[in-house]
């Protein structure tokens, strides 16, 4: 099937509210325009330099979010591209963006990335340190809050992760509680082969890119 297809079936299942973001990191700018052209409106990319130059041939017709692993030196280069930051996990990163997008005169909108399996090797806050990371997020001027994102770990059927998403599912809820549901909008997670199970789950934006662009080449 062609991108235009893998798209238009992806939105066709997805439930109201649920968001679609493809991940597009290693795929060129024109997958990605057909993607766009078939009712994407939101991409995610990995890594800065790769993500400029699309930025360069696409510009604002789609929501950029960053869904890598942001180093502090990359993020002035980081805010000229993306509005929503996905994977903010310490107090530091947090800190370097709130100068950089005041020095732009910008909010940025972040979620917290939470490492869902407490896997050592991986990204993301724990889940027993996420409620104080959001605290300190809050305080800062140019950062507005706006939801958590996991990747959970690798699993041999997707069944097996639901209950890494029911965990992020809970410090979402919590964060709702304690800020409001209307600042605290959006849970991303889930990929190509576990985004329904997110979606039971209750996530509200899937993360997806094999499953609209077919396996990468390398």
């Amino acid at each position: 099937m062609s991108i235009a297809e893998n798209v238009m079936n992806i939105l066709k299942e997805l439930p109201p509210g649920v968001r679609l973001l493809a991940a597009t990191k290693s795929r060129s700018v024109e997958e990605i325009l057909e993607a766009i052209n078939a009712g994407v409106d939101l991409i995610g990319e990995n890594y800065v330099q790769e993500a400029l130059k699309k930025y360069e041939k696409i510009g604002k017709k789609v929501e950029w979010h960053f869904i890598g692993h942001l180093q502090k030196n990359k993020v002035k280069k980081a805010l000229q591209i993306f509005d929503f930051i996905e994977t903010v996990d310490n107090v530091e990163l947090a800190k370097e963006i709130d100068k950089r997008a005041k020095n732009m005169d910008k909010i940025v909108f972040v979620m917290i990335e939470i490492n869902s399996a407490k896997e050592p090797q991986k990204a993301g806050v724990m889940p027993e340190d996420a409620i104080d990371l959001a605290d300190e997020i809050y305080s800062f001027e140019h950062l507005q809050l706006i939801g958590v994102m996991t990747m959970g770990p690798v699993v041999d059927k997707p069944e097996d992760i639901r209950p890494y998403f029911r965990k992020t599912k809970e410090i979402f809820d919590e964060l709702r509680y304690i800020y409001g549901d209307e600042q605290i909008r959006y849970l991303s997670m889930g990929m190509t082969q576990t985004w329904r199970i997110a979606v039971e789950e209750g996530a509200n934006i899937v993360r997806i890119g094999t499953g609209i662009f077919g396996p990468r080449k390398y």
